[in-house]
């Protein structure tokens, strides 16, 4: 679980990154969360959008891949979420 310290640095930095992941109509497929798995393995930060045609809010989408990527919910505003895991292999970010 990450104090808001940690939260509130981690929002800095994602003020600079791109938004890498978007879910589209389909939803969060495991395609998306294969995707997402390896992002957050290799960046460990990332920005993610929900499109237009989406029936998921932005913040149920966040909850549901922070579930089953095992990632922590680092902020959600308007159609952008971020978040964050700690990676395996190559850790980036010292928090």
């Amino acid at each position: 679980m990450l104090t808001s310290k940690q939260r509130a640095s981690l929002r800095g930095m994602a003020n600079t990154i791109d938004t890498i992941l978007y879910i589209g109509r389909e939803g969060i497929t495991d395609n998306t969360v294969k995707e997402a798995y390896d992002a957050l393995e290799a960046r460990e930060l990332i920005k993610c959008a929900v499109q237009q045609g989406c029936e998921l809010t932005a913040r149920e989408a966040l909850d549901e891949l922070c579930a089953r990527v095992h990632a922590e919910p680092v902020q959600c505003i308007g159609r952008r979420f971020v978040m964050y895991r700690e990676s395996r292999q190559n850790r980036r970010i010292e928090l």
